[in-house]
């Protein structure tokens, strides 16, 4: 059963809800893994296999070498859980969310300063 979903069409978000819970269970695990040193350095070692021992689909997996965290939130990625992925790659939860934009971090900072995006309605 399918349920009414409201915030389904805000503009350029992508809302973490029990479906994109179970959609990214294992890429969000994978997410977490990466909070020991160990995992880090196996992951940095060798990314896809690293990769391969998780039970993530291949488009998962493709989005996390491609470092594209849209397409990880749209496949079920929680940003917090995705943060872990920059730390490895020594970025700031700014400099992602930058990346995620479109923006530079010096950009991405100044918006935030100055209240955040302004929504864009789609056209339809």
């Amino acid at each position: 059963m399918s349920l009414d979903k409201p915030y389904k069409n805000i503009p350029g978000t992508t809302i973490f809800d029990a479906e994109q819970s179970r959609k990214g269970y294992y890429l969000n695990q994978f997410c977490m893994s990466l909070m020991s040193a160990d995992n880090r350095n196996r992951f940095k070692a060798d990314e896809r296999a690293y990769l391969n021992e998780w039970a993530m689909t291949e488009d998962q997996k493709q989005a996390v070498i491609d470092r594209d965290l849209n397409r990880c939130l749209a496949l079920g990625g929680n940003i917090y859980f995705l943060a872990k992925i920059g730390a490895t790659d020594g970025l700031s939860f700014q400099q992602m969310a930058g990346s995620m934009t479109g923006m530079t971090e010096q950009e991405y900072r100044e918006m935030m300063l100055a209240g955040g995006r302004k929504p864009v309605p789609k056209n339809n």
